[in-house]
């Protein structure tokens, strides 16, 4: 972005929080693990912030620093201004969210942001805009579950069912009125197929915008989900015996106005530069499993069956297929895109984009083959898996950074042996009474 445009944001938003009189300025900013943090400044801080930034620890925030190097600067995007329109009652708020820099202004290695910001910047020194749209999928329980407690959905209902006991269509009406307030815009909404599962649908945006918008959305929804005394859970599998929640993402790459995944004659309409990036996404699947895939209980999503992806494979009508070319529109040539069906709503955005982006560009580089799909490989059937793979990739390496690859990997290498100590209720079911 230009200066003279960076500029203009910053007056605008320094205009509007005087005529409104927005007392409260959170600055949001995610860490390696995709949680959301946030700092509250007053408006009289926001001209310092814009120029230099907001010091923090950066040794407190999961994956950040080491304590040598702890100090860091968050710098509010103004691109990003929203007042948040749950804070209706004067005096008001808003949010913007943050670059983090160190103490010289160079962008954080181990900001999320930053590395999907340099992917980005990869695929525009290729001549390529990155354009995503997520279908995210989410639990509504009665409330939020003691420990050891099993979760009640808040409703039985099933795959776009509209009845007076599916109490989601409130829900989501509200919960979609506030993303709107906010500049999130949403293409659709429906029950999905389990008891208490809703799926909302952003609508295709530019892939740092959409991860920013993620954030934004899981924000919002839990807010709602606790206003109307219920509890949100992006949990990838909350229930055995139900499917989980994922997150396809649509992925088209654009050269300035045209759509590169077009081709009138191709099959499929699905351009060489199309089939070359799906042929990127199905190499190094494997190796970014991890990172779109990130927590223990996503294995039991993928390898639950239903239309979980499971299989390294493509198809056009396979609707468990990993990668999935959605039927082409006549005389819509934009809407041509890729359909990326193995992340789950609880990864990091912005780090799950950057690989997925970052495999396809590796298949347009590499000038990858799209092979007819054989079935035979498949996903990593659990975190140690993934994490054994993707310790040698260098794909993923590259594309992370060094930091926060080797903290990704040290974060979930602990959790798996977390997990694995633990002595789960299926075993005490299965084995007490006969052992």
């Amino acid at each position: 972005m230009s200066s003279e445009n960076m500029s203009k944001q910053q007056e605008f938003v320094l205009r509007t929080i005087e005529e409104r009189d927005i007392r409260f300025i959170r600055l949001w900013f995610t860490d390696v693990l995709g949680t959301l943090k946030s700092v509250a400044i007053a408006p009289a801080e926001l001209g310092a912030a814009f120029e230099e930034g907001i010091g923090f620890d950066g040794s407190a925030i999961e994956g950040f620093a080491r304590q040598s190097e702890s100090d860091m600067l968050a710098k509010p995007d103004p691109s990003t201004f929203s007042i948040l329109p749950w804070r209706t009652e004067a005096p008001g708020a808003a949010r913007m969210f943050c670059d983090i820099t160190l103490p010289n202004g160079e962008p954080s290695p181990t900001d999320p942001r930053h590395v999907l910001r340099r992917t980005l910047a990869k695929a525009a020194q290729m001549g390529y805009t990155c354009y995503t749209h997520p279908e995210i999928e989410f639990f509504l329980f009665k409330s939020q579950p003691e420990k050891g407690e099993l979760p009640i959905p808040v409703d039985q209902g099933g795959y776009f069912d509209h009845t007076p006991a599916v109490v989601g269509h409130d829900f989501r009406r509200q919960a979609i009125t506030l993303l709107e307030a906010m500049g999130v815009s949403v293409e659709f909404s429906h029950h999905e197929g389990a008891p208490g599962q809703q799926e909302i649908d952003l609508r295709y945006a530019d892939a740092l915008s959409t991860a920013d918008n993620i954030m934004t959305f899981r924000h919002v929804i839990k807010e709602v989900a606790l206003e109307q005394g219920f509890y949100a859970s992006f949990m990838p599998k909350p229930f055995t015996d139900h499917p989980g929640s994922g997150m396809h993402t649509h992925v088209s790459l654009f050269k300035g106005e045209e759509n590169a995944f077009y081709d009138a004659s191709a099959e499929l309409n699905l351009s060489e530069v199309g089939r070359q990036f799906v042929a990127g996404i199905l190499k190094h699947a494997s190796e970014i499993t991890a990172v779109t895939n990130q927590w223990v209980n996503s294995y039991k999503r993928l390898q639950g069956g239903g239309e979980a992806p499971a299989i390294i494979n493509w198809g056009h009508n396979d609707r468990g297929a990993l990668v999935r070319i959605p039927m082409y529109k006549p005389n819509k040539e934009n809407s041509t895109r890729i359909e990326f069906r193995s992340p789950d709503s609880a990864c990091n955005p912005y780090l799950a984009y950057a690989v997925m982006i970052a495999a396809g560009l590796k298949g347009i580089e590499g000038k990858y083959t799209l092979e007819a799909s054989n079935d035979s490989a498949t996903l990593p059937a659990n975190l140690n898996e993934a994490i054994s793979i993707m310790e040698k990739s260098e794909l993923v390496r590259e594309t992370l950074g060094e930091s926060v690859f080797e903290y990704v990997l040290r974060n979930k290498r602990a959790e798996w042996l977390d997990y694995r100590r633990q002595v789960s209720q299926y075993e005490l079911d299965r084995y007490l009474p006969v052992l």
